[in-house]
């Protein structure tokens, strides 16, 4: 299997947005945390979430074929590229449209995290420090509510998410608050110091 170093410069070279990084490095932060908790290969699912978006920049599908686009190209360069395919297949089945059922608890999880770590950066771009640790499961249970906010993020993939992992929504919030604030910096939403 690649290194996290080689599946970095993957992403890399596919996707020059910096935002679309940082949302890999969100996704991936928590599924290892997630595996850590259900006992799976950490750097296995790790490398699985830094790359479930990499062709999206790209290739983004906005008429979601199934065969066509993101993450379609992708799986095609991560095979070319000797990825696993059980990675592949959970990529796959991340896009509802590609028509692949969610059957595995690591294709169950990058569901769940993946529209979720992007509404969570985006409820700690609105704090005043702008950082994660201002953010806590009830606000961002009120802002899931809020259709104004963050529009882009479908709400019933996140709620969906937390049901097909069978966590409550509050708790799978937390958890992915948490796996966020370890790797703060890296996402610049760490908490601001005065002076």
């Amino acid at each position: 299997m690649p290194s996290r170093d080689e599946a970095w410069a993957l992403l890399c070279e596919y996707t020059q947005n910096e935002n679309l990084r940082k949302h890999a490095l969100a996704v991936e932060a928590c599924l290892r945390a997630y595996a850590r908790k259900f006992g799976a290969d950490e750097a296995f699912w790790g490398l699985t979430a830094l790359l479930h978006d990499f062709d999206y920049e790209r290739w983004p599908n906005d008429a979601h074929h199934s065969a066509r686009e993101h993450p379609y190209e992708g799986s095609k360069i991560l095979r070319e590229r000797g990825y696993p395919e059980e990675m592949i297949r959970a990529i796959l089945s991340h896009a509802d449209y590609c028509g692949l059922p969610r059957q595995s608890q690591l294709e169950h999880t990058l569901f769940a995290c993946d529209e979720l770590a992007g509404f969570l950066t985006a409820c700690a771009l609105v704090k005043p420090g702008k950082s994660i640790f201002e953010v806590e499961p009830d606000s961002v249970k009120r802002k899931l509510k809020d259709k104004a906010f963050a529009r882009g993020v479908n709400r019933q993939d996140v709620i969906r998410g937390a049901e097909e992992l069978g966590v409550p929504l509050e708790e799978h919030i937390g958890f992915c608050i948490e796996a966020l604030r370890g790797i703060a910096d890296r996402l610049g939403l760490q908490q601001k110091t005065n002076g």
